[in-house]
């Protein structure tokens, strides 16, 4: 009844032009190059009959330049081993316009989805790759080891009919792969450059069970090609990471998604699930047209993000093939504040989230991105197809319609202040926090509004599981609200993180921190809000946390085993909490980091005379001085 139903509207909408209108006025015309962004609510449980919940958008543009929306329909709930659809939306006008809701595989109580299109231009035909498992009524997870097959359709008639699926697990599934298997999700490529121009390319991964049993032994990161069009693919690529059963492992790449470089060589990027390795996504690059992996899959600690699926896609266009962009959410740990990010350099680096621009503040998830002007079009203009929600991310799909113009160009993240340890990393000062009066020369005065400190990535300042000091000159007092002094790692109650917290209302100094093996934190008697220089040291010391303040020591208690810097996006920043919250309101002078336990003598010196101690330091922010950074277009 379902299928026959969402037929009926399909067709009816189809004769009847019936279309969804955008919610903003139309942009301005491409080649204006003025700056805009324009959003539309695309898939919603209340506005569409039959489904509970929409998931996991992909979208692609055909060669005929109409954009294909697909999304997973659940029909029961927002589960993911319940009754699933793969469902599907038009649009002939660049994405201001939208046409009903169309079925194009039906799960029938099983579960359809993990959508990945692929678009032929040379046949103009468009693949659906999509995966399989056995649904459940209960919302309960699918079984260990979890049986699941891909398959295929097609269309050529730009989207309007789809031929029926085909299971292809003998083409782009290894034997192996018996406790998981994913395609994408996300949009598959085709090649355009150097030798193997024309083929077609995507991600999936899979893990290898112990024997069939409750555990998996191996995960594989991989790439599918065709070259005859889509006639038979085959598995190229595969990065496999084996661990024992149970245990950890320092990468886990799944949910590949895909981008050609310039050079024609193909990035893979990944979301990481639960390694070791510093970061929450991981990439690799295959310069054979997706055959090999040149290196294996890597961490990228600083690009912050939580453990979520995101999209890649280079921008074609004339004179600039250089910018690859990256849609994922922005917070450390919380799926929200959905961002665009760049990169100029093939993916070796990426803008911070200060240089980002956020589509919304909303709480979002899975994304998946489209250019939608030509090549040749003087303003790139680009679609974004997310889930968000002012309550959840899960809430409904939205398409982002925006131009390059809207996403900046090396923005600047900010004016720098010097690090003059070894390590050579000058903190970004952002906000706008002014010079004063400091403990020794100048100082840096933060207003409790916007103003921190973010000190950029280096593989030095990760503590590990070792000793470490923080020591900051202080002066506060015009706020009791909570004050965050340093924060390094992640946020919640098990991310590896450490952080120490002026709260002045509660009379305290609070320094906390996490690893994979609990917490353990110490708090002072007093919160020395007197608006008077205080030198607070944060040590972990020999097995134990130490806070001392002003070379007393005012709290200690036993430290926890374990690292306190692996797994999440590296952050560390002064004057702020992680989630921009919690910010400080006062001066701040003369802020340092050890990778070591500094002793009592050497405490001492740092305080009474400011004294250079080298050995083990990786950061020393003298906060004297302020330099502006250059950023625009070239």
């Amino acid at each position: 009844m379902r299928a026959t139903a969402l037929l009926s509207v399909v067709l009816s909408g189809v004769l009847a032009i019936s279309l969804t209108q955008a919610s903003a006025a139309e942009p301005a015309q491409s080649g204006s190059a003025a700056p805009y962004l324009q959003e539309q609510v695309l898939f919603k449980a209340s506005e569409e009959q039959g489904y509970r919940c929409f998931r996991i958008p992909a979208v692609v543009r055909s060669a005929d330049g109409t954009l294909l929306a697909f999304a997973e329909g659940r029909v029961d709930n927002c589960g993911d081993t319940g009754d699933i659809d793969v469902v599907l939306k038009r649009s002939t006008d660049g994405g201001l316009t939208w046409s009903p809701v169309q079925l194009v595989n039906e799960g029938k109580g099983d579960t359809h989805g993990n959508p990945v299109p692929i678009v032929d231009r040379t046949t103009g035909r468009i693949f659906l790759f999509t995966t399989y498992n056995a649904g459940r009524a209960d919302d309960g997870p699918c079984g260990v080891p979890c049986s699941r097959t891909p398959h295929v359709q097609h269309s050529d008639d730009d989207g309007l009919t789809w031929s029926d699926p085909v299971d292809i697990s003998s083409q782009v599934k290894l034997p192996e792969w018996d406790f998981w298997y994913a395609t994408g999700p996300v949009h598959g490529i085709q090649l355009t450059r150097g030798a193997h121009a024309g083929r077609l390319v995507f991600g999936v991964s899979g893990e290898t069970s112990d024997g069939g049993a409750t555990k998996s032994v191996a995960n594989a990161a991989a790439l599918v090609y065709s070259d005859d069009h889509g006639a038979t693919w085959q598995v190229g690529a595969v990065d496999t990471i084996e661990f024992p059963a149970g245990g950890t492992f320092g990468q886990k790449p799944q949910e590949i998604t895909v981008t050609e470089l310039v050079d024609g060589s193909v990035y893979a990027g990944a979301r990481d699930q639960g390694g070791t390795d510093i970061g929450n996504r991981g990439f690799a690059i295959s310069k054979d047209g997706g055959e090999s992996f040149s290196t294996p899959f890597q961490a990228i600690p600083d690009l912050v993000t939580p453990v979520v699926q995101g999209a890649v896609l280079r921008l074609d266009r004339i004179g600039h093939p250089e910018r690859i962009l990256f849609s994922a959410p922005s917070d450390t740990d919380r799926r929200r504040w959905m961002m665009i990010r760049s990169s100029y350099d093939n993916g070796r680096t990426w803008d911070s989230a200060e240089q980002g621009a956020r589509i919304t503040s909303d709480w979002s998830g899975y994304s998946d991105m489209v250019q939608i002007s030509e090549p040749t079009a003087r303003s790139t203009e680009i679609g974004l197809m997310y889930e968000g929600g002012a309550v959840d991310a899960r809430d409904e799909i939205r398409f982002a319609r925006f131009n390059e113009e809207y996403l900046g160009w090396r923005d600047p993240v900010g004016p720098t202040t010097p690090d003059v340890s070894t390590t050579n990393k000058d903190a970004y000062v952002l906000g706008g926090p002014a010079l004063t009066e400091g403990r020794f020369d100048r100082g840096l005065a933060l207003d409790g509004v916007d103003d921190y400190l973010r000190v950029p990535y280096d593989p030095a300042h990760l503590p590990g599981d070792g000793d470490l000091t923080y020591t900051a000159w202080i002066r506060y007092g015009a706020s009791k609200s909570d004050q965050s002094l340093l924060w390094l790692g992640g946020m919640g109650t098990t991310a590896p993180q450490l952080w120490l917290r002026a709260e002045p209302r509660n009379q305290r100094l609070v320094a906390r921190m996490t690893t994979a093996d609990g917490s353990a934190g110490v708090v002072s008697t007093q919160a020395y809000d007197d608006q008077q220089w205080h030198h607070v040291v944060l040590q972990r010391s020999a097995g134990q946390l130490l806070l001392w303040v002003d070379g007393e020591r005012v709290a200690s208690g036993p430290d926890v085993a374990g690292s306190v810097s692996r797994r999440v996006p590296f952050q560390l920043q002064i004057g702020q909490r992680q989630d921009n919250s919690q910010r400080w309101q006062g001066a701040l002078d003369e802020v340092r980091l050890y990778t070591r336990a500094l002793s009592p003598a050497e405490l001492d010196r740092v305080r009474l005379t400011n004294a250079d101690v080298p050995e083990g330091q990786v950061l020393r922010l003298p906060l004297d001085r302020m330099h502006t950074t250059q950023g625009g277009r070239p």
